[in-house]
């Protein structure tokens, strides 16, 4: 099944900077990996899976600024 990742929010900024992604298209992952960093409000903030997948397509690279709640990724879940 596949599910969107959207960018989280952070306080009152509406938007924050993809630090890096950890997982390329087609690696697996398991619930607690961290998935991508971002950095938003001058802190960066991993961010981790919340089930076991695969990663999908990047629709960001590092560095990109991205609105919060954003689609920045497709996952497919086991």
């Amino acid at each position: 099944m596949k599910k969107d990742i959207t960018m989280p929010g952070f306080g009152d900024d509406k938007e924050a900077t993809l630090v890096a992604w950890n997982f390329e298209p087609g690696d697996e992952f398991k619930k607690g990996d961290i998935l991508f960093e971002v950095e938003a409000a001058k802190a960066v903030s991993e961010v981790e899976a919340t089930e076991d997948g695969i990663m999908g397509e990047q629709f960001f690279e590092e560095g990109d600024e991205v609105n919060l709640g954003e689609k920045i990724a497709e996952i497919e879940t086991k």
